[in-house]
């Protein structure tokens, strides 16, 4: 059977889809609130509060959450993105029940004891610095970040040592107050899963909620500027960056086609000219992430420092051609590709109740498979094209480099060849 929707007096929405093949469920909560919901002086507390839903509620303290999920031979995990947050567990079917009820204490009862919270710190200090210490990537949160300066949409996900080490118990309440509320909150469940059952528990555990959205984000705004650290490693690590689409524009899609058939795969244009036939790095791609009021394309290759001077020029001009000469073949090709990504991720549990949750939060609503497919094989070769032309010359690109060569790439050479309105941005 397909997906069900029930909204709560509160706000929350729940939703879940049976799979009757399965016997187990995944179950979690999703919430509008992510790393660009934060001020400035909040930087990171929304993955520091991520941490500390796991260390302890006045019923369970850490060890009891692990014990207690991990005894029905289940597991529970969280991830903190830019612009939500997710809590979910995979367990039995016959064990939704149980993992409703941890995922309500955690998000509704956590205590944020200040010893737990110094500990958790220390953690997510040691997690910044191995951040910094993994050039593949540190060197995104830089592109980010230069794409969208002084913005918190453009800040790192895991705050910065000073940021999170002055957070206190008071500002974890303050926040969570502030923005986990039923309006901005969804509950979704995919697999062995009975939905009548989810909405009583959901009513519950999860009716404490306040009612109303969360505050409204800062709206975004693409600039795009260079950042490039010289250091001592094997590699080079490069991003390059333009202004993408939103996930609601009529282009998302199209988007999504342009980074697959310049660099989503062995087939694509840059793996084959830069790899495959010269040999110039061990890794290149492209990509295109969508967000609420803006979006971000972008390009990364991993090379040696003897190679940069003949990478760069590679990339510029599979970035220039396919505006020009894409064909029918890579469009299909890169269609199908997309096609298989989303029905195989039907199989997961999961993955479907993220996608369900994720949908709502973007769309209001959960969009049918179908109706997913129509989107994608709506889209033209002439659309790709015409985005490709806007894109790559409509905005300034974005560099962050880092390695031994690093200082050496010429942004302002990046945006002359690519077109005069970029160069005079």
């Amino acid at each position: 059977m397909g997906f069900e929707v029930t909204k709560l007096e509160n706000g929350l929405t729940v939703v879940s889809e049976t799979m009757p093949h399965l016997e187990s469920a995944a179950v979690g909560v999703w919430v509008a609130a992510g790393a660009r919901s934060e001020r400035p002086e909040q930087h990171g507390i929304s993955h520091l509060l991520e941490h500390m839903a796991f260390k302890g509620t006045r019923r369970r303290d850490a060890r009891q959450i692990a014990e207690e999920i991990e005894a029905v031979g289940g597991e529970i995990n969280a991830a903190t993105s830019v612009e939500s947050t997710a809590y979910y567990a995979r367990i039995l079917g016959g064990d939704t029940a149980l993992a409703v009820d941890i995922l309500s204490d955690i998000l509704t009862e956590s205590v944020f004891d200040a010893g737990e919270l110094k500990r958790e710190q220390h953690v997510i200090l040691q997690e910044i610095g191995a951040a910094y210490d993994t050039p593949e990537d540190h060197v995104f949160d830089q592109l980010q970040q230069s794409a969208f300066p002084g913005q918190s949409i453009g800040r790192p996900i895991l705050g910065t040592p000073e940021t999170v080490a002055g957070f206190t118990p008071d500002h974890l309440r303050g926040y969570l107050d502030t923005h986990y509320r039923g309006g901005s909150m969804v509950l979704a469940a995919a697999g062995a899963i009975d939905h009548a059952a989810l909405v009583g528990l959901a009513r519950e555990r999860f009716g404490v909620l306040p009612d109303g959205p969360s505050p409204v984000q800062e709206t975004a705004r693409y600039e795009g500027s260079d950042w490039r650290e010289a250091r001592d490693l094997q590699e080079v690590q490069i991003t390059l960056g333009f202004e993408g689409r939103t996930y609601t524009s009529p282009d998302h899609y199209a988007a999504q086609v342009l980074a697959s058939t310049l660099g989503g795969g062995m087939s694509s244009r840059l793996f084959q000219e830069a790899r495959e036939k010269r040999g110039l790095c061990y890794s290149i791609s492209a990509f295109h992430w969508g967000y609420a009021d803006t979006g971000l394309f972008g390009i990364h290759a991993a090379t040696g420092e003897n190679d940069v001077d003949a990478l760069m020029p590679v990339m510029l001009g599979e970035i220039e051609r396919i505006a020009a000469d894409l064909e029918a073949r890579e469009v299909e090709r890169a269609k199908a590709q997309m096609r298989a990504g989303l029905l195989m991720s039907l199989e997961s549990p999961t993955a479907r109740a993220s996608q369900l949750a994720r949908q709502i939060l973007i769309y209001g609503r959960p969009l049918e498979t179908r109706e997913i497919t129509q989107r994608i094989e709506a889209v033209t070769v002439e659309q790709v094209r015409r985005l490709a032309g806007e894109m790559f010359t409509g905005s300034r690109p974005t560099l962050a480099t880092i390695g031994p060569a690093a200082t050496e790439i010429d942004p302002s050479g990046i945006a002359r060849r690519l077109g005069a309105r970029a160069a005079a941005a």
